[in-house]
């Protein structure tokens, strides 16, 4: 009589309320935070394994890995270097297949920053080597700079007095745009120097942002431009700070494109560049 009763009662329950129970388990999903800021730091010329376990990447591997999360099937969509930097700024190489200098703003295409801009949010990038903010000289052997690994100057709709050098990276971290790309010069990004030159210059300089993020709601996201070319351009991509789940990773397999619409998605943006609007937010390193 008592499994009878049970059976009945069961059988009686609101449509409405079997939904809810129904839909539960897609509730648990995690969403993509909403962090107040995000600094996103480029290296160069390096494959996943010749960094991710390297024993020359310590802050990379014991800090950033261990305590964030970690995209092992990470993929730049090209090569040389310059194209790449267009596809993870604006979902589209804009016509450079080369790392030749191009005449500055010369496309009008949709990117991340006049996305930024377009929202009424703030964009910035802090280019260590960059002679003076919004200088859109080609190259500067002095301070090893050069503008190939800086995209945004390829737009008429991104100012160019939002390219700061790095030296004006503010040490109030409260007053850093919503999004902002950090580049190093050519020794400290990795292209011509060690990856424990770049490793150290990571920690030496972004380390205090890293740690002030968990507790200020914001991320600190580290890729790379493309890998060595030997690696079928499999490339470290990692990230860190607040909500993202210590010591996770993701087998999913993300490029340059799903690195965009993710960062678009962090600041809350509902418009898409280029090839991101078809691409795939990251997950499965979220808390």
């Amino acid at each position: 009589m008592k499994r009878l009763r049970r059976a009945l009662s069961l059988a009686v329950l609101p449509t409405a309320l079997v939904g809810v129970w129904a839909a539960a388990p897609a509730a648990q999903a995690a969403a993509l935070p909403s962090p107040d800021h995000v600094v996103v730091v480029v290296f160069e010329n390096h494959s996943y394994e010749q960094v991710i376990g390297s024993t020359s990447a310590p802050y990379l591997n014991n800090t950033l890995v261990a305590g964030g999360g970690n995209l092992t099937q990470s993929y730049a969509v090209t090569h040389p270097s310059q194209p790449n930097y267009l596809d993870l700024f604006s979902g589209n190489n804009q016509g450079i297949t080369n790392d030749n200098c191009y005449a500055p703003q010369f496309s009008s295409a949709a990117n991340l920053g006049s996305e930024l801009i377009a929202a009424g949010k703030t964009w910035g990038s802090y280019d260590e080597g960059l002679p003076s903010q919004g200088s859109s000289v080609c190259t500067n052997s002095a301070t090893k700079y050069a503008r190939k690994h800086n995209p945004w100057f390829a737009f008429g709709n991104v100012p160019l007095n939002t390219a700061y050098t790095f030296a004006q990276f503010p040490t109030d971290y409260t007053a850093l745009p919503k999004i902002s790309f950090v580049i190093p010069n050519l020794c400290d990004d990795m292209h011509d120097c060690s990856v424990s030159t770049g490793d150290t210059w990571l920690q030496n300089k972004l380390d205090a942002y890293a740690t002030w993020a968990k507790t200020h709601n914001s991320i600190l996201a580290v890729t790379f431009d493309e890998d060595d070319s030997s690696h079928s351009n499999h490339v470290a991509t990692v990230f860190y700070g607040a909500h993202v789940a210590p010591g996770s990773s993701t087998t999913t397999r993300y490029n340059h494109y799903d690195a965009l619409r993710t960062i678009e998605d962090l600041a809350g943006l509902t418009t898409h560049a280029g090839s991101a609007a078809s691409a795939s937010d990251i997950t499965g390193i979220w808390n």
